[in-house]
């Protein structure tokens, strides 16, 4: 199925992402504040305004309701983030990855509520399978059996804000075109952007940064955001095709691809990345990887 080529391309590139926002919160942020991290990304989303403008001139000819709410999309998505770099400043990527299973469980009920989606019986198991088997990856020894309450605080309002951000994005997407709601949305991203310039310490961090590592970190954010602009991408097309909980549950897959890349990390470069590879913890991501496969085969059929 189509769709789910597109939805798989979320998880894979936004894994990369957070190995790579991981290394730039640790190399650069530790002690200066995340928020000026997305401002990078609202800069990212500006970029390409004019190329979609270009590619689509009727994108500034819709009603202004329409475009406020999908400028929200763009809004959500940015306070989504924030609250995940917060997560991320002080936790390891792999112990936030998991706080992603909370996405499909708010997709699932503002589907239901507000689209009036409905799942097959083969299609709730399915997606059930691939939470499973991505809660499965994420249990084990790293949590040191401790209950991070700030950490799932922040990581179930990001979950919570993203599933609100690709509700706005799937009702507009369908109604109007993928394109236009887009574009409106990188706006909201860049009015967000530009709420954090206009705070004089944000201002001020952004350009000591850009000051004090302009190659690395322009090369390393231009990289890191493109591929997450791409991920995005493919996630909100597949949001056209299929429903939205359905799309949501690939999106939680990014757990298990977070981990898998943790590992090629640990074996080639484990300066960057260092992943337990026992026996019992690669038989346990192996049983994961085989419940997700399961669980996509379920909703494929």
């Amino acid at each position: 199925m189509t769709w789910l080529l597109f939805a798989f391309s979320g998880p894979v590139l936004w894994a990369i992402s957070t190995h790579l926002d991981k290394y730039l919160v640790e190399r650069y942020f530790k002690t200066s504040s995340i928020a000026v991290l997305l401002v990078f990304t609202a800069l990212a989303g500006l970029l390409l305004l004019p190329f979609i403008w270009l590619y689509e001139p009727g994108v500034v000819a819709l009603d202004g309701r329409s475009i406020v709410l999908m400028m929200l999309s763009g809004l959500l998505y940015m306070g989504g983030m924030y609250f995940y770099l917060q997560a991320l400043q002080s936790e390891e990527a792999s112990v936030i990855a998991p706080f992603y299973q909370a996405s499909p469980l708010f997709g699932y009920a503002l589907g239901y509520l507000v689209l009036g989606e409905t799942l097959t019986s083969r299609q709730l198991v399915g997606g059930a399978l691939i939470i499973g088997g991505t809660l499965l990856v994420s249990l084990g020894p790293r949590s040191g059996g401790t209950f991070r309450l700030r950490t799932a605080a922040l990581m179930l309002v990001c979950a919570l804000a993203l599933a609100l951000s690709s509700l706005i994005f799937k009702i507009f997407a369908v109604r109007e075109q993928f394109w236009a709601t887009t574009f409106w949305m990188f706006v909201g991203e860049a009015i967000f952007g530009a709420a954090l310039l206009a705070v004089p310490s944000f201002r001020r961090e952004f350009g000591r940064l850009l000051r004090t590592n302009t190659t690395a970190l322009l090369t390393i954010n231009a990289a890191n955001e493109l591929i997450n602009i791409g991920g995005g991408l493919g996630n909100r097309y597949a949001l056209v095709l299929a429903p939205l909980s359905l799309v949501q549950a690939i999106g939680s897959t990014t757990t298990l691809f977070v981990f898998l890349f943790g590992i090629i990390l640990t074996l080639l470069a484990p300066s960057l990345g260092r992943e337990s590879l026992g026996r019992r913890e690669l038989a346990q991501k192996g049983s994961a990887a085989l419940l997700v496969a399961v669980g996509v085969a379920f909703i494929a059929r």
